[in-house]
């Protein structure tokens, strides 16, 4: 497997990949949903929810993480999730950004 080298890229395309990546998962979609949704749930609550099995919510969980989208406080064994309000923000920012980049000039296809 290749490497994605990027270091070759801008901070801004970088950004905006990590975005696109964690929302690139109708899972992860249906769990920021959830979360939009409840404002915030514990974990065993979002598997209740949706027809994925602990251990596939859990990945999907530490991508959007990772991503920075959500947030989780952990209290006791339960770990409680939210929307990360800064971060998103900063997505919204970067793909509203991306897409009004474009104004369509001429028919190329």
């Amino acid at each position: 497997m290749g490497t994605t080298k990027t270091e070759e890229f801008t901070i801004k395309d970088n950004k905006l990949s990590k975005y696109a990546k964690a929302l690139a998962s109708p899972a992860r979609i249906a769990i920021l949903q959830l979360l939009i949704k409840k404002q915030s749930c514990i974990c065993g609550d979002i598997v209740d929810e949706l027809p994925l099995s602990q251990s596939t919510v859990s990945q999907h969980l530490k991508e959007l993480k990772e991503a920075g989208l959500i947030k989780g406080d952990i209290d006791g064994v339960k770990v409680c999730y939210c929307i990360d309000e800064k971060e998103w923000e900063n997505a919204k920012m970067y793909l509203i950004s991306f897409f009004e980049s474009y104004t369509a000039k001429n028919k190329c296809c």
